[in-house]
């Protein structure tokens, strides 16, 4: 990581025809990406051994292309459980404030304490504060690790969030505020909706023309075969079959690529936001973001990505 550095990157002049990848400098990894009042935010995990990850950043762009790192926006002093590995954020407005979702102490059992946290805070930049001085989901339900949380926003304005490590995700429904789970119409509270047996960790959800994608994160996450698989459904409760993969390593790009997140630009143009190792890198926290476009076909399934070392063109928010 380079240490101490703040504000936008200057590695180039302030006019980049492209963002190149990865798009800021650090060790970072499964960045969560969001658009708030037409800026672009990233927030990722500090790629680092796990006694020194517990704290995270943010970074936000107008255009994709030039970014400002936000240091320290929630900080494990701020959230009274969490005793180390902080990690994998997802954050959502709601209501006016922001809230931060996170995985802290990496259990392996329900006998310890630890799982999924919320954080909340007044603007995407925080300060985040603990929102309910306890794990938000604290236990193994299905047999899947409580880490690696996405939230969804369905049309109907119910929030979903989807989580799980250990080869098995579950999606559960949140109350509104955030401050708890509620059961399924059919009185289900944790609902499995693994979508295939590779699936490993990393889940993500949105919708588009009607269909729900789900996407995860397949391979060991610290080796070069990591790598983001999909499958669509009809509702976000699945059932999901898997289709394929869409990004895995390029051995003249970059290897471990995977955690990703979603930006959507105007016109339908999407965008995936990921991890991954530099060539020839073998510690498993070296990890960089990078940002790529994402492709429909016309059937709406998504082709392969293709992993550049350019990035992207600027792309404001209208």
């Amino acid at each position: 990581m380079v240490a101490g550095m703040s504000g936008a990157w200057a590695a180039e002049p302030a006019a980049k025809a492209r963002a190149g990848n990865p798009i800021f400098p650090g060790w970072y990894a499964d960045p969560e990406a969001a658009v708030f009042d037409k800026t672009y935010w990233i927030y990722p995990t500090s790629s680092l051994p796990y006694a020194q990850q517990t704290d995270f950043d943010a970074f936000s762009s107008p255009d994709l292309v030039t970014w400002t790192r936000h240091p320290g926006v929630l900080k494990k002093d701020a959230v009274s459980w969490a005793r180390e590995a902080m990690w994998a954020p997802a954050v959502v407005e709601n209501r006016g404030r922001y809230y931060f979702f996170f995985a802290a102490n990496d259990i392996k059992s329900d006998a310890e304490v630890g799982g999924i946290g919320v954080a909340v805070a007044d603007a995407p930049a925080g300060p985040y504060r603990d929102l309910i001085g306890k794990p938000l989901i604290g236990e193994f339900h299905n047999g899947a690790q409580p880490i690696d949380q996405f939230v969804f926003k369905d049309d109907d304005g119910t929030w979903y969030m989807i989580y799980g490590g250990w080869k098995h995700a579950n999606i559960v429904r949140l109350k509104d505020d955030f401050t708890g789970v509620r059961p399924m119409d059919d009185g289900t509270v944790f609902k499995e909706i693994t979508p295939a047996p590779e699936y490993v960790e990393g889940p993500l959800m949105f919708k588009r023309d009607g269909k729900y994608y789900f996407l995860w994160s397949e391979g060991g996450w610290t080796g070069p075969d990591y790598a983001v698989a999909y499958a669509i459904g009809d509702s976000p409760l699945g059932p999901f079959k898997r289709i394929g993969k869409i990004l895995q390593q390029d051995p003249k790009i970059g290897t471990g690529a995977g955690h990703n997140s979603i930006f959507r630009g105007q016109d339908d143009t999407w965008y995936i936001v990921y991890h991954r190792h530099p060539l020839g890198d073998h510690d498993g926290n070296h990890r960089q973001v990078a940002i790529d476009r994402m492709v429909f076909d016309a059937q709406g399934h998504i082709l392969p990505v293709k992993m550049t070392n350019e990035g992207v063109a600027p792309h404001p928010l209208r």
